[in-house]
């Protein structure tokens, strides 16, 4: 990205593990210079915290200056080849067991939406390390499947899992269809209940946004404009892009625009349909 920004200035990474991003996110929105020198790259959660009512955001997702995200979530829930569980119709029919990472996580969240929304009987086991933990638990027979894992990752660890058909793909997760995957239901194409639809779309659009950058509110709008044109002239740089495939790593970006688009969307739901889909994604944030 310096490539693309007058000046080539360095860029310094500065981790901040603690509570999923949220530390991060209220260090930039409250703490941080505002002059474009300081920008935060999050996980998914981070746009729809304040929305869904975690206590822990003390920032308004609405006044961030998104700059652009390096690609989507699209999720599939699917069952190891040699389980007899092998559509999403035989997951409605008897208890599936599911490895999980943390209780917050994709893995942990997925199938209990799915449980509510589809009906569904995954059985979740939380507590797997969300790499190899979850890896070995399918690969040895110590669990079903795994529902919320993401389609790019899964083909940047475990590419053989594709290529020698060791997953059968029950449902995917996404506002779109993965071309990838055209045999494969859309979770959202099995829902007829308006309502219950509106909340699965509102929880989705938490993973269209993928892994989002942004800047402080109160950046002077033509840093605002640098930064934002650097990282989409990033996301089309041959160098880059070449090193993205040599990594394996699915490049799908969205723009500012974009992602002020999906959270425009999601912040104008009704509050019920939030306070439900909250229910499901936030559960100790509700009374």
């Amino acid at each position: 990205m310096v490539r693309h920004i007058p000046g080539a200035p360095t860029i310094v990474p500065k981790n901040m593990p603690a509570a999923s991003g949220l530390a991060a996110a209220n260090t930039l929105y409250t703490s941080t210079d505002r002059d474009g020198t300081t920008i935060g790259a999050f996980p998914n959660n981070i746009p729809m915290d304040t929305l869904f009512g975690n206590p822990g955001a003390r920032f308004d997702s609405l006044k961030l200056n998104w700059i652009g995200s390096i690609g989507k979530l699209e999720n599939i829930c699917a069952t190891w080849f040699t389980s007899p569980i092998k559509t999403i119709a035989q997951a409605r029919e008897r208890e599936v067991i599911v490895a999980a990472a943390a209780a917050t996580s994709n893995s942990a969240i997925m199938p209990k939406v799915l449980n509510a929304l589809l009906g569904t009987k995954f059985k979740i086991v939380p507590g797997y390390d969300p790499g190899s933990g979850m890896t070995l638990a399918l690969e040895s027979g110590e669990t079903e499947g795994v529902c919320g894992l993401s389609w790019s990752t899964i083909k940047a660890a475990r590419p053989h899992w594709i290529k020698d058909n060791r997953l059968n793909v029950l449902v995917q997760l996404g506002l779109a269809k993965l071309p990838e995957l055209p045999d494969v239901p859309s979770a959202l194409d099995l829902i007829g209940d308006p309502v219950k639809r509106q909340m699965l779309e509102l929880i989705l659009i938490r993973q269209e946004i993928g892994r989002p950058l942004a800047a402080p509110p109160g950046v002077p709008a033509d840093r605002l404009q640098i930064l934002r044109q650097a990282f989409a002239e990033t996301m089309t740089d041959p160098d880059f892009l070449a090193e993205a495939e040599r990594a394996q790593l699915e490049i799908d970006p969205l723009g500012a625009r974009e992602i002020e688009a999906l959270l425009a969307t999601a912040y104008a739901t009704p509050s019920a349909i939030v306070r439900e889909a909250a229910a499901l994604i936030e559960p100790s944030a509700q009374k």
